[in-house]
């Protein structure tokens, strides 16, 4: 029988306890969405939806012509659907693992190492770092999306030690006056911003719990009088502090840009680049990794002595971890996010109403197409018999296959894809 190169997926859902629950959570809305018989359960988390071959949720074939139960067993059998340079370029492995991620509460402040660190921290701590490859990603915001991403402009970070004494006492006022005093010198400022980070990060508990109960106390208490708690982002701080309660992690936000990214803006996260996403949802895509270390805002391993050495410690402002997006030449629907990393591209496909006929082209890559909005037919000379598609739906195309659309919503078509474009 001849061999089928697109068919649709069913992808494995992950219920941190950090995701929003039931039907709140955009996860969830895909699950239903893509198949109704799901059963999606009111107190449950539902934190992240997985599209790819990862061992730790690997996706399943829903086509049984196919023997392969998993995309993962499927792509070892029929290596060359990944395009001939995604091949060999990756050893016969899909380079990215595609995901949907609702967040409800903060996920931990982190940071992920580059491939040389990584082999490190796997040769020496395989039980917290499961796999030697690098895990840089992108996150682009499907609903209003908040997050912590690098290292303030220093002037802000001098403003809060300034304004809040709490924070300075753990920094401590010899590394704070030698921040101040390196403005200017950019490598004297990243010495001095490793130091004032590394000196916070590394406070006995006791110090940082007391200095933080007085922190919360006092914010609350002004916020109660009416006061503006801004100069000490006191909302923030509560919101946080609520989350996780006496967590060193919460005095990061004097450190880290303070992100909300409007639907369709993106942040990249690099190697070392310290981030943490506090709420909404997003696509995420990435290097196919599972390395993390972390700081902070979480009940997991901490890191601290890796996380501080790794860091890229490069002031810049807010504005400049936005990713830009790019409009595809050759197609007016597609605008494309495409990062400094060869592992992965995600494209957006936006198809208006007026039409009704549209082509998903064919790259030299697998790709993993996630419906968002919109209802259409799709064939393709690859898979044999027509698919439905509809929100939530989720379609494996092999490398070099194209799909033709009929739409049949009267809204358009929303769509992201995955590939990976050398």
């Amino acid at each position: 029988m001849e061999e089928v190169r697109v068919f649709p997926l069913t992808c494995a859902v992950q219920n941190y306890a950090w995701g929003k629950n039931g039907l709140d959570s955009e996860v969830a809305k895909l699950v239903i969405g893509g198949d109704p018989l799901a059963v999606i359960e009111d107190g449950k988390p539902y934190a992240e939806l997985w599209m790819g071959a990862h061992p730790k949720g690997d996706a399943q074939i829903k086509d049984n012509r196919i023997a392969q139960t998993t995309l993962g067993q499927w792509i070892a059998h029929f290596p060359a659907c990944l395009g001939s340079k995604v091949k060999d370029t990756f050893q016969g492995q899909l380079p990215f693992l595609f995901k949907v991620l609702s967040v409800n509460t903060a996920l931990s402040i982190q940071a992920h190492p580059n491939r040389e660190l990584a082999a490190r921290l796997h040769a020496q701590f395989p039980e917290h770092y499961p796999d030697n490859n690098h895990k840089p990603e992108m996150a682009i915001a499907l609903t209003r999306f908040q997050g912590l991403c690098g290292f303030r402009p220093v002037e802000e970070i001098l403003g809060f030690l300034k304004c809040v004494p709490e924070f300075r006492a753990l920094v401590g006022n010899e590394s704070a006056e030698e921040l101040r005093s390196s403005m200017g010198d950019a490598v004297r400022t990243s010495q001095a911003l490793k130091k004032c980070f590394t000196r916070m990060m590394n406070c006995e508990k006791k110090v940082f719990v007391d200095q933080l109960n007085m922190l919360v106390k006092r914010v609350t208490e002004e916020g109660a009088a009416g006061k503006d708690t801004s100069s000490s982002n006191g909302d923030l701080l509560l919101r946080l502090h609520s989350q996780y309660p006496g967590d060193i992690g919460c005095f990061s936000i004097y450190f880290l840009n303070y992100m909300v990214l409007d639907p369709g803006q993106a942040m990249f996260l690099g190697a070392n680049e310290p981030h943490a996403y506090l709420y909404g949802d997003c696509i995420e895509c990435m290097a196919c990794s599972d390395n993390t270390v972390r700081a902070g805002l979480t009940p997991k391993y901490i890191d601290v002595n890796t996380l501080c050495e790794m860091l890229n410690y490069s002031p810049a402002p807010a504005s400049s971890k936005i990713f830009p997006r790019v409009q595809d030449a050759s197609d007016p629907c597609v605008s494309l996010y495409d990062p400094p990393v060869p592992d992965f591209t995600v494209m957006r496909i936006q198809v208006p109403a007026s039409v009704k006929q549209y082509t998903v082209a064919p790259v030299d890559s697998a790709s993993i197409l996630l419906v968002i909005e919109g209802d259409a037919t799709a064939t393709s000379a690859a898979a044999l018999s027509d698919v439905t598609l509809r929100r939530g739906t989720v379609l494996f195309v092999s490398a070099n296959e194209s799909v033709s659309l009929h739409i049949t919503s009267p809204s358009g078509m929303h769509m992201f894809r995955a590939c990976c474009l050398l």
